[in-house]
């Protein structure tokens, strides 16, 4: 398990309420997940959360 605090700026893989999102990670605060995608940014509420985990290289 990784200290989801040495994963900030990292591609990582958030699964939250059962689907996968990929992006970079930006922050993790209190209450919410920043993340950076292909997309646009995201914003996670930290309770929906399931895991962090890094991204393998694609």
């Amino acid at each position: 398990m990784y200290d989801y605090f040495q994963l900030i700026g990292n591609n990582v893989e958030v699964i939250a309420d059962g689907m996968v999102y990929r992006g970079r990670l930006i922050e993790i605060g209190e209450t919410d997940l920043h993340l950076e995608t292909d997309g646009g940014w995201l914003t996670i509420p930290v309770e929906r959360v399931s895991s962090v985990e890094l991204a393998e290289e694609q």
